[in-house]
């Protein structure tokens, strides 16, 4: 029996399972409280971590294991940051993303330098060292922007961008002054800085991408890919130690290089935002909360004046760097306040540099004390900014994001009409497949897919066999989409003819899209089984037949053939968007395969260059020499045929050897062959063709 004396309660406390459930509570109850009076959960975790620290009641101190999480929350922020940012966004705005980046690090290091010499007297190797601190920033408040489902806004991308640059800039200011004081900036040392850094990027965005491509090829299985996720993004956080560089910085890349192969709406992506914002980021911030020590205000006036001239600087320059980006990139007043927000807070990277310069000795006094190159007082004002500049990040992009997602809320509500989906569940074993697929069609997060399971009237009452079969398909596509916080409406029909039980379905539940699996295999197959020719004869709704050929996170490019005429058909545009959303949440590279014509007229539409795709477009017009395409598609491509019903305008007797095409010559490509919503003889072009 263990007596409460044995616990050991006494403060700061000890033991594990004590420690774990107060920090747990405090991420579950404090966001909660907070919400009421409208305060983001991100200053309320860091003022919860202000108050149970060191400093204040004491209850916590901050241990290795506090250290160990807290790391690996601030690498966690820095992976999102690399994966959910949009890549095409991302190489677009290079140039802005350059500007910006020296912007905000050069204004807050010029401010900073000459405020530091001549308002606080330090020597000028001290005041370049102390503003390179105001330079640099955290992207605390990231996990705003993503909650609010704009981290693929061009003002994040710039933020992004921006903070590798200040934190290499500031990462070779520190190796300087460092390597001043003690000798250490030599020739040599930048030279090693320069291979072992050159490596670390060969190594990360040539190599990785194979290792990542090839497991998951071979694991499907959640936890090993999650786990292989996470063991990627703490090898190259690593290996940028091991380079000279930040650990922030190899996690950020680790972000770049799975930003390709984690679809933004699949559950692998939903498992590592959720384990990410539940645990490790909460105990980051508590952290940084846990290093503010309010007993620097009595300290006297020395401590509160360099505390005011850092916070003012810091916090002003990186305002009027803001304020100038969007000016000179005319964007909105949102998107300026967004990138101030996220630049202004200051914590990990910023308390690293402080405690450089802290535990750099440059003399001794008369009584044998240290002479610090940054004295406590400096070390003081820093922990005052951290509190200060993540209160003032937290809110300013809190309200931003929430006016920005509003906005796009809005705008997509009056140009969209989304509708729910139909997937047939036809097998045990592809249904990880054709979820995942149906998961990428939608373009809300409260669009519904419906799951259809078809059993034969025979096997009605029985307890096993089909219907048995049918319940575990059914079990598992729920589990599936329930993974991404999607719904999924199970329905079961009992029909002797399956073609008119999926047509049925269709018309009963008012949808206008069906997902379904079909086998090419058949060699002489002249055309495709007979549940989809009935389904084709008998709707006029939008029908993608699918076939997986492997993970759809391992995909690298999608190649889109258009019929003749392929832009007339009325479901042309709700069709082509769905493909723009799918190529970029998977990251995949675009290429459009059609005529002069309908490529001239893609190139001219608002509405396919707005989406932001890298997209190329190829001449490609005589069907007959369909087989020529076989050299373009690759085993790692997603093959998108679209297609057409007999009597539709954009038709060709062509497209009849299609099923034999992908049964002979494409066996291990992922295909899906798409026939937009029509009407027989339609003949009515889509609104802005």
């Amino acid at each position: 029996m263990v007596l409460l004396a044995d616990l050991n309660l006494s403060l700061p406390l000890t033991n594990p399972v004590v420690i774990f459930s107060l920090v747990l509570f405090i991420i579950l109850f404090v966001p909660l409280l907070l919400k009421k009076i409208n305060v983001s959960h991100i200053i309320g975790l860091i003022l919860a971590g202000v108050i149970v620290g060191p400093y204040a009641l004491n209850l916590l101190s901050r241990d290795s294991s506090i250290v160990l999480f807290g790391t690996v929350g601030l690498l966690y922020i820095m992976f999102l940051a690399g994966l959910e940012i949009d890549l095409t966004e991302f190489k677009r705005n290079k140039a802005k993303i350059l500007t910006f980046g020296l912007l905000t690090f050069l204004l807050p290091l010029i401010a900073g330098s000459l405020a530091s010499h001549y308002v606080l007297g330090y020597d000028w190797l001290a005041s370049i060292l102390l503003a390179s601190m105001f330079s640099t920033h955290t992207l605390v408040s990231y996990p705003i922007v993503s909650k609010y489902g704009i981290a693929q806004n061009k003002a994040v991308a710039l933020t992004v961008g921006g903070t590798m640059i200040t934190d290499i800039l500031a990462l070779v200011i520190l190796a300087i002054v460092a390597g001043m004081t003690k000798g250490k900036a030599t020739p040599t040392f930048w030279v090693t800085l320069g291979v072992s850094s050159l490596a670390f990027c060969l190594i990360v965005f040539l190599v990785f991408p194979i290792l990542i491509r090839w497991f998951f090829k071979r694991k499907t299985d959640s936890v090993s890919q999650y786990i292989f996720v996470l063991g990627i993004v703490f090898l190259a956080s690593f290996l940028a130690e091991a380079a000279g560089l930040e650990a922030i910085i190899g996690a950020f890349f680790a972000g770049l290089v799975l930003n390709k192969f984690v679809p933004h709406t699949s559950p692998l992506m939903n498992r590592i935002d959720f384990v990410g914002n539940a645990l490790f980021i909460p105990f980051f911030l508590i952290g940084i909360g846990m290093l503010v020590n309010f007993n620097v205000i009595f300290n006297g006036w020395g401590a509160l004046k360099v505390a005011g001239v850092v916070v003012f600087v810091a916090i002003v320059s990186k305002y009027l760097a803001a304020w100038i980006t969007q000016k000179s990139f005319k964007m909105s007043a949102q998107e300026g306040r967004l990138i101030f927000g996220l630049s202004t807070s200051h914590a990990a990277a910023t308390l690293a540099i402080i405690l450089v310069g802290y535990n750099i000795i440059i003399g001794e006094t008369a009584g044998g004390e240290p002479i610090r190159l940054l004295d406590e007082n400096i070390l003081n004002g820093t922990i005052l900014l951290i509190l200060i500049s993540c209160a003032v990040s937290s809110f300013v992009v809190d309200k931003a994001a929430r006016k920005i997602a509003s906005e796009q809320t809005s705008d997509t509500e009056l140009e969209e009409n989304e509708d729910d989906i139909l997937v047939v569940l036809d097998s045990l074993e592809v249904v990880p497949e054709i979820v995942d697929f149906s998961l990428l069609l939608k373009k809300r997060k409260d669009e519904k897919i419906f799951a259809l399971s078809l059993v034969n009237e025979e096997d009605q009452g029985q307890e096993n066999g089909k219907q048995n079969q049918s319940k575990k398909m059914m079990d598992a596509a729920v589990k599936l989409a329930s993974s991404s916080e999607s719904i999924i409406v199970p329905l079961t029909r009992y029909d002797f003819d399956k073609g008119n039980g999926i047509v049925s379905t269709l018309k009963e539940q008012k949808l206008k899209e069906i997902v379904l699996t079909v086998d090419f295999s058949t060699t002489n197959q002249d055309a495709f089984d007979p549940i989809l020719e009935k389904i084709l004869e008998k709707t006029q709704e939008a029908v993608f037949a699918y076939r997986s050929a492997q993970s759809f996170n391992t995909l690298s490019s999608m190649r889109v053939v258009l019929p003749p005429n392929a832009e007339l058909e009325i479901g042309f545009k709700n069709v082509v968007d769905k493909l723009l959303g799918i190529a970029k949440s998977g990251g995949l590279s675009l290429h459009f395969f059609a005529t002069p014509i309908t490529i001239q007229k893609l190139k001219l539409t608002d509405w396919v260059t707005k989406k932001g795709n890298s997209i190329d477009f190829v001449p490609f017009e005589n069907w007959d020499d369909f087989l020529v395409l076989s050299r373009e598609v690759r085993q790692n491509d997603f093959f998108v045929i679209m297609s057409s019903r007999p009597g539709c305008i954009s038709y060709l007797e062509q497209l009849k050897k299609v099923p034999y095409y992908l049964a002979n010559y494409f066996k291990n490509v992922s295909v899906v062959v798409v026939y937009p919503e029509q009407y027989s003889g339609n003949t009515w072009a889509v609104p802005g063709i």
